[in-house]
């Protein structure tokens, strides 16, 4: 109270005391003088004791009846005013507390009188309030009086009054038991001696409380005498009372203080002998009444149930049964069976609705109920309450199924806006919707077409009751339908929430104290030992006696549940509803397992299970009356009928899925509904969570599982895990989206479930065990003797069970792998296959386990986990035997290391495989071998070795499949390698071995046998190996040989080394050449049909579509794999003493492969041959660089396939790599052996090459399509082979071999090739580029004339043969070869065409220009060197280069190619400028007599070509072309005429003529008019003219003979320019008007440029060097020029000028005729 006692405080309230007595004293003045005077001594008296004390409020308290004294009587005139003034004023010392019993007496006096004028109501009731709420002045009569006021103004006729007074009566109420608490505080720590109060009625009995404690005992009992309409006791002057308000202020006050009742005999006695007989009696006309009947023999006041003092005397029985209960045992009893009683169908709805939420307050209390339970149910003679509460809701939510209720059904719209949740107003007639089937908006019930609305009416675990509130009702309230229903549901829940909840947390403590208190007892260092164990020993009588309670109560209660919420669970519409229901169904089934309470706990289950299932499935399990009888009974799965679901029992069930039911005989389709799945997973749930507790009950849940899954089509995958899965028979499984989308959460929960178990106990864990086999069994049962999917669901969930038990797996073992065993051979295949799949997955799980101690310290435990995969082999299924295999697999990849002395029984699986086990068996088991190859090889024995070779080598035989063939050739290659590599410690090991055994045989007496005995054991192993590929090699198929041959020779040239010496004997003969027979012969007789495709629908490449082609390429690969290996391995061969006759042998097998009609076996002799010839020079293996490993990768020995003539470049080198860096690192030369033996070799390669040669070139003799002519690469391969032989042989090569060569190289540039192959090998037309072979051919030649350049003297003689050879070649260029009678196009016109592909081939000759073209530079090249040797000056090489020449110069234009002239001139300019001087030198000896006539017609042809230019030839062109004209006659000029008294004179004379016949020359007649003057070659002639004029004037004239040649030319020079005019101006004349022909003009005007020059030479001359008679002849020509000048042509003219001027220099003074005659 500080905030009223601080000085401030203090202050302000005189100050409002004094100014309130003023303010009355005013108001009092005129009416009401005493008033006033009593006012006015008031200040004075507040004053003054404000003045004498140190306390003011204190001794306010004190004075405080002369204080408000004024105020009383200031109310007593009655004025409104006045009053309102002085109450204010009264309220305001109370609030101060400044009043003291005496004050308080008289102030209730006061405002008594008041009351009873009806004056200032309101006011009154705040001023009492205000009285006894801020202290505790008031006692007893006082208190009564005040309390009377109160409740008789609240029985005024003013509304407001009415409820003011009544909140009033309330506080006042409840106030005086806070005083009375407040008391109790104050004195609790005095303890008295509680005084044993008498047990009668007497009110006086009271003497022994004190005061507080007294009024409130005084009011209660008076409450008690008013409700049960008696005269009160205490409370004097009340005039009228209710019994609603009576009950209300009784139930506020039981409600609110039940410690005073608790703690005070007297009250408590109240309790028992007024509250409770009140109540009783008040009851009875509820208990009367029938629904129906209207009289009722009751002597009590109200005849019909009241509803407002019904409903408030319920509310009173809630409190005494919650707050009271121990107190008031005998009359709880009979209150419940009021409860129950009032929920009979007879009673009226109302009433039932509230007893509802009695019983539902009730329902949440589990403590209490629990009470109930041991008070009542456990007591030998009392009333089953628990039961019969438990009971009574289940036949009332049973009977609100059958009566339909009276209510109007217009109320569910009240219950639409009731409930708290839904938005939604269901339309005035959804009551009725159930029956019609349409949707139903609300969360509902619906039980054979009663449809029942579900309310949302209470939060989950607290009784928030409607009716039990409405205070204000008199009448009965309509409840909305389902009201009362959602209560009974919810009271259910909450009942088994509570009791499950209680029970198991008390569980969970004792099991915690167990284990708290055994650990204490055995905790040996205790030093109260004793009273710990005393204390367990209590426990566990506490224990006892606790779980006697829980297992009364679940057995009291469990049937009545069970009933109502299957009843419910049928009815359910909402999915909220069912999984609340489940939820409770759950609860219940783990509580009663973990109670032990078996039937219970069965009985649960079996509800659940049944919901789970379609209604009226046949599944016997659950129809048994009790599960008590299960664990004797056989039960079965294999229910004869199936009901279809009438669509109109469950409409309102949406169906998300309808399956096949799980029965012997097909039965049509069953449905489920959402509900059943949502059943399903509280069956999953249950079983994951309680899985401890289900003990026997695992074969209901798994059988029940076992058909939803069926239904549902899930199927078993890997690990036993259940996924979605097609049905295969019948109607296929239909399912929604909706539930398509919860399948994989149900397979996983499903999953989940049996992980579980690895938590149970191993008691339950065979529990589930036993259950699993038994559902097996039965489903092999089920699967025999039909086709029929077998239910997997067992098989799958014993596979997931052992999975997740693996760390103690040996106590399930046997009886798991054992039924396990019996599934995989049942007939049906599906059936045994997921036992196969089971068993292994078993296996290998059990072998990667961690076990402890691990599995290699365990041997008993390891062969247990491998027995069963043993036992599998006895089995006939193929099926299974996979699932072996496949088995052994997995076990090899992950536990291979560790199989120790088990190799021989797994290479035993795998080898027992026969060839027609199928082809997935054969697989398998291969990939086992595989896999012992790739990994296992160094763990096993090497004794085992062998055998591994034998079954590689069995597999590449199997001809089931291709691929398993190949690859066990790739694993003898991984063998070897790992030979190879671990060589040195096989040996050791196999010697041992072979010492042994040697020894045991001696013992025996018998002789040791092994294939290729004398060799030794390690050697033997290889033999072995080498053996099985060869066999391989000529396997039908070509693959296989393709494959086995590319091993065994990589094989022996990357291992060979480690052969001993001796043992390479047997390799040759005995291996290699064997092999070579075989695949001559084989490939010889091969058959030429036509393949069309390889097995299924492969195609085959053209090049392979015969069984000849394919043999080929073995013959290829196997010849060339010979080559290699005598290549790489000569050092190692030729020591053995019969090398030679190998060479031979291998010699001659190169041939007849080289001359096979197969271009692919050709040209791969060749290569071979190469190879032998050692192109690569060998090195020996020890001197090869370390390299890694990678040298022993087999790389393909062939080059790739060669599709006959098809390819350009046919020869890329795939040498191994060894090889190559063998070739490229060593600096050492080649091993030199005994060089005779060596040259032999050589000269025996030269004969198979010259056979070779001459028969593959030969021309055949006759032609048809078949007829085969040799390919480019085989050609070129040939003659690249001579280089490097040549090397070899060039000592003892003669003229004779260089004629075989000559003949070779001719025949083989002179095979024509298929114009389907011209594309790949020919250049375009145009390009001018040599084929390879021609390269070839020109570089055999290259090397020769080398060697001759570098050889002896003697070997120069070769020099022509070289030169004629050569110069063929350049006659190639105008004249191509011929091949036999064979005809062939020229390129540019064979018809290459895609599209005939196909067609026969079509020959065609090469484009021989550029080889032409290049042998020509060559042979300038050659003849520059060699032009003054013996040989080429005897053998007239030069004038058969000029010979040949002039076949291209005579032609000229009408060469094939432009360019072969113009080379054709350079080179001959060039052989000229270096053989005339030689043949000057000569002169005398007559060796070049025979050249120089053909010198001259070659000029002759050339210069004055007889072939047209083509049209199309540019003026550039042309001019380029005359200008090599120019040089020629400059080389005449500068080579030849100076030194004509060296030359013949016939020759000069031809020359002579040739350029007098150049000088003035004609132009050809196909020019267009314009370009006339141009092309008349006037360079040519001025050149021709000049050079003539040269030589006719020299001034070096030695002989007559020069001079009269050069007058000669002049004479006819100038004879021929007069008739040209003459001719001229004759036509002009004749023409007329017509101009001339442009030829004429252009001829005229060149006549006229040669008379200018011809004078201006002669003017140049030396006068003595000119003849007169020429000088006559000049002139001569002026007359005849003159006549021209009339000619109309302008350039004529122009010309006709400058011919005219130079004549000027004639003109002179004439002389005497003598000195002219004689100059």
């Amino acid at each position: 109270m500080s905030g009223t006692n601080s000085p401030e405080a203090v202050k302000k309230l005189l100050e409002n005391m004094q100014s309130d007595l003023r303010a009355l004293s005013l108001e009092c003045k005129k009416k009401f003088p005493p008033v006033k005077e009593a006012a006015e001594s008031g200040i004075i008296k507040v004053k003054t004791i404000a003045a004498r004390n140190t306390e003011i409020l204190a001794a306010l308290k004190e004075n405080s009846s002369e204080v408000v004294q004024p105020f009383l009587m200031g109310c007593g005139t009655k004025e409104p005013k006045i009053t309102q003034l002085c109450l204010a004023a009264i309220q305001r010392l109370m609030s101060h507390e400044v009043v003291s019993e005496t004050a308080a007496g008289n102030i209730i006096n006061m405002l008594w009188q008041l009351m009873e004028n009806s004056l200032e109501e309101l006011k009154l009731l705040q001023t009492v309030l205000v009285l006894l709420t801020t202290n505790t002045v008031v006692h007893d009569e006082a208190l009564s009086k005040a309390i009377v006021l109160c409740f008789r103004l609240h029985f005024t006729k003013d509304n407001i009054t009415n409820n003011t007074a009544a909140a009033t009566v309330r506080q006042v109420v409840t106030v005086v038991f806070e005083r009375m608490v407040a008391e109790d505080e104050r004195h609790r720590d005095i303890i008295e001696q509680p005084v044993l109060v008498q047990a009668n009625s007497n009110r006086r009995s009271v003497s022994t409380l004190k005061p507080c404690a007294k009024d409130a005992y005084m009011l209660f009992q008076d409450l008690c005498q008013l409700v049960n309409a008696d005269a009160p006791y205490w409370l004097v002057g009340m005039t009228e009372m209710t019994r609603t308000f009576g009950l209300e202020l009784l139930e506020s006050v039981l409600n609110d203080f039940p410690q005073v009742f608790l703690q005070h005999q007297e009250f408590s006695f109240l309790l028992k002998e007024r509250v409770c007989p009140l109540v009783i009696k008040l009851f009875s006309p509820n208990i009367k009444f029938r629904q129906g009947s209207s009289s009722s023999s009751s002597p009590a006041p109200v005849e019909k149930p009241y509803f407002p003092i019904c409903m408030r005397l319920l509310r009173v029985v809630s409190v005494l049964i919650k707050q009271f209960y121990s107190l008031l045992v005998t009359e709880c009893e009979i209150f419940l069976s009021l409860l129950v009683k009032f929920l009979d169908a007879d009673k009226p709805q109302w009433l039932r609705a509230v007893a509802v939420e009695s019983i539902h307050r009730l329902c949440v209390q589990p403590q209490l109920l629990r009470s109930f339970c041991q008070s009542y149910d456990m007591k030998q003679h009392s009333t089953k309450v628990f039961r019969d509460i438990v009971n009574a809701l289940g036949s009332f939510i049973q009977s609100l199924f059958l009566v339909p209720p009276t209510g109007n059904p217009a109320t569910t719209n009240q219950a639409g806006n009731n409930n708290s949740g839904g938005t939604v107003s269901a339309p005035a007639n959804s009551g009725m919707l159930g029956i019609g089937g349409g949707v139903t908006l609300l969360p509902a019930f619906e039980y054979r077409g009663t449809w029942i609305p579900i309310l949302t009416i209470t939060v989950q675990g607290s009784a928030k009751a409607t009716y039990l509130e409405m205070l204000d009702k008199v009448e009965p309230p309509t409840i909305p339908e389902g009201y009362a229903m959602s209560v009974a549901f919810h009271c259910l829940l909450d009942l088994v929430r509570g009791i499950t909840s209680m029970i198991e947390g008390e569980l969970g403590e004792v099991e915690i104290e167990c284990q708290t208190t055994t650990e204490a007892a055995t905790s040996p260092k205790q030093p109260s030992e004793e009273q710990e164990l005393q204390s367990a020993s209590d426990q566990m009588d506490k224990e006892i006696v606790n779980r006697a309670v829980w297992e009364e109560m679940v057995n009291a209660c469990w049937c009545g549940l069970l009933a109502a919420l299957s009843l419910l669970l049928d009815a359910s519409t909402d999915e909220a509803a069912t999984e609340n229901i489940l939820k409770a169904e759950l609860t219940m089934a783990a509580l009663c397992g973990r109670l032990g309470l078996v039937t219970s706990r069965d009985a649960f289950i079996t509800a659940i299970c049944k919901g789970s299932l379609p209604p009226h499935y046949a599944l016997t399990i659950l129809n048994t009356t009790t599960a008590a009888t299960l664990s004797n009974k056989s039960y079965s799965i294999q229910g004869q009928s199936v009901m279809m679901i009438s669509p109109s029992s469950e409409s309102h069930q949406q169906v998300v899925a309808v399956g096949q039911p799980l029965a012997v005989q097909p039965q049509g389709t069953v449905m489920l509904t959402s509900k059943n799945i949502q059943c399903m997973r509280t069956l999953l749930n249950l079983a994951h969570c309680h899985g401890a507790v289900l003990g026997t009950s695992w074969q209901l849940v798994l059988a029940t599982l076992q058909h939803l899954v069926w239904i549902l089509g899930l199927k078993p995958s890997s690990g036993g895990a259940l996924k979605p899965g097609r049905a295969v028979e019948g109607p296929s499984t239909v399912l929604t989206t909706a539930v398509m989308t919860d399948l994989p959460v149900i397979s996983n929960i499903l999953s989940r479930l049996f992980e579980s178990s690895q938590y149970l106990d191993d008691v339950s864990l065979h529990h589930l065990i036993n259950a699993l086999c038994s559902l097996s069994l039965e489903a092999m049962d089920m699967a025999y003797g039909n086709n029929k999917e077998p239910s997997l669901f067992a098989v799958a969930k014993l596979l997931e069970t052992g999975l997740v038990n693996m760390h103690r797996i040996e106590i399930l073992w046997r009886p798991l792998t054992g039924h396990l065993l019996e599934v995989c051979q049942h007939p049906n295949s599906r059936m045994r296959e997921w036992g196969a799949e089971a068993l292994t997955s078993l296996i290998k799980a059990g072998l990667t386990f961690n076990h402890d101690p691990p599995l290699s310290q365990n041997q008993r435990l390891q062969l247990l986990l491998l027995n069963p995969l043993k036992e599998m082999s006895s089995i006939n299924h193929p099926d299974i035997r996979l699932k072996q295999l496949e088995c052994v697999l997995q076990i090899l990849q992950s536990q291979g290391d560790s199989l120790g002395p088990g190799w021989p029984l797994v290479l035993g699986v795998m080898g027992a495989i026969r060839n027609d086990q199928g082809e997935s068996l054969i697989r398998t088991a291969f990939q086992c071998l595989q896999l012992v190859v790739t990994d296992f090889l160094p763990t096993m024995p090497c004794t085992c070795l062998q055998i591994v070779v034998d079954v590689a080598g069995s597999f590449g035989l199997h001809n089931q499949e291709l691929n398993i063939s190949l690859t066990s050739i790739g694993l003898l290659w991984n063998i070897s390698d790992y030979f190879f590599q671990r060589g040195e410690t096989i040996e050791k090991e196999l010697n041992k071995e072979e010492a042994a055994q040697q020894k045991q045989a001696e013992e025996k007496g018998v002789i040791l046998h092994r294939p290729f005995h004398p060799a030794p054991p390690f050697d033997c192993l290889w033999l072995c190996l080498y053996a099985k590929l060869g066999e391989l090699c000529v396997d039908p198929r070509p693959a296989v040989r393709k494959s086995a041959g590319q091993t065994l020779f990589s094989t022996i040239g990357a291992h060979g080394t480690l052969l001993q010496h001796s043992t390479w004997h047997t390799v040759i003969w005995k291996v290699l050449f064997h092999l070579l027979d075989r695949v001559r012969q084989s490939s010889t007789t091969a058959d030429k049909e036509k393949i069309e495709s390889g097995g299924g629908n492969i195609l085959i490449h053209h090049s392979r579509d015969t069984a000849e082609k394919q043999w080929a390429e073995t013959w290829v690969l196997t010849l060339a794999g010979v080559a290699r290996i005598f290549n790489t391995r000569r050092y190692l061969l030729q020591p053995l003493g019969d090398f030679s006759r190998a060479w031979d042998v291998l010699l001659d097998h190169i041939q007849s492969a080289a001359l096979s009609k197969n271009n692919e076996v050709s040209l791969a002799a060749l290569k071979s041959f190469q190879e032998i010839l050692q192109i690569v020079s060998p090195v020996r293996d020890s001197d090869k660089p370390e390299t890694p490993p990678a040298v022993n990768v087999p790389v393909p020995v062939l080059l790739g396939s060669i599709s006959g003539p098809g390819l350009s470049r046919p020869f890329v080198r795939t040498d191994s790599i060894g090889e190559r860096l063998g070739r490229y690192s060593s600096c050492e030369p080649p091993i030199v052996t005994d060089e005779l033996e060596d040259l032999n070799l050589w000269w025996a390669a030269w004969n198979t090459w010259y056979r070779i040669g001459s028969e593959s070139t030969k021309p055949p003799i006759t032609f048809d399509k078949l007829t085969f002519i040799p390919s480019q690469p085989f050609l070129t391969a040939l003659i690249q082979i001579f280089p490097a032989l040549y090397q070899h042989i060039k000592t003892g090569f003669n003229m004779d071999d260089l004629e075989k060569l000559g003949v070779i190289l001719h025949s083989a540039v002179s095979v024509p090739i298929s114009s389907d192959a011209s594309p790949f090998i020919l250049p375009s037309y145009t390009e001018a580029v040599l084929t390879s072979l021609q390269e070839a051919v020109l570089t055999a030649l290259d090397v020769l004339q080398k060697a001759i350049c570098v050889g002896p003297e003697n070997m120069q003689i070769m020099y022509p043969a070289i030169f004629d050879q050569l110069l063929a070649f350049v006659e190639f260029s105008c004249k191509p070869p011929q091949y036999g009678q064979l005809e062939t196009k020229h390129i540019a016109n064979a018809k290459y065409n895609q599209i005939q592909l196909f067609a026969p081939a079509e020959w065609v000759a090469l484009n021989y220009v550029p080889f032409a073209e290049r042998s020509l530079e060559v042979v300038v090249d050659l003849y520059q060197k060699t032009a003054c040797h013996k040989a080429v000056v005897n053998e007239k090489v030069l004038q058969n280069i000029i010979k040949t020449l002039r076949v291209p110069l005579s032609l000229k234009y009408s060469c094939p190619s432009e360019s072969t002239w113009k080379l054709a001139v350079s080179s001959l300019l060039k052989v000229l400028s270096i053989g005339l001087p030689v043949a000057r030198q000569h002169a005398s000896s007559g060796k070049f007599d025979s050249m120089w006539p053909e010198l001259a017609n070659t000029f002759e042809d050339f210069l004055f070509t007889k072939s047209v230019p083509p049209d199309n030839l540019s003026i550039q062109e042309f001019q380029r072309n005359e200008s090599i004209d120019v040089e020629v006659v400059q080389l005449i000029s500068t080579e030849i005429l100076p030194y004509a008294n060296f030359i013949p004179k016939e020759f000069v004379g031809q020359i002579m003529t040739m350029l007098n016949k150049g000088s003035i020359h004609s132009q050809s007649s196909s020019f267009t008019e314009a370009e006339i003057d141009i092309r008349l070659r006037e360079e040519f002639s001025k050149m021709c003219f000049e050079t003539l004029l040269q030589f006719s004037f020299s001034n070096k004239v030695t002989t007559p003979q020069e001079g009269y040649i050069s007058r000669m030319a002049l004479s006819v020079l100038l004879k021929r320019s007069q008739d040209v005019l003459h001719r001229y101006i004759e036509d002009e004349r004749l023409s007329g008007k017509c101009p001339l022909p442009r030829q004429q003009v252009t001829e005229i005007i060149f006549v006229l440029k040669a008379v200018s020059t011809l004078i201006d030479s002669l003017k140049k001359t030396q006068p003595e060097n000119v003849d007169g008679n020429t000088w006559a002849q000049v002139i001569a020509l002026y007359p005849t020029l003159v006549e021209c000048i009339t000619c109309s042509s302008s350039e004529v003219c122009s010309a006709l000028k400058e011919a005219l001027v130079p004549f000027k220099d004639f003109m002179q003074p004439p002389a005497s005729k003598v000195q002219n005659g004689e100059s």
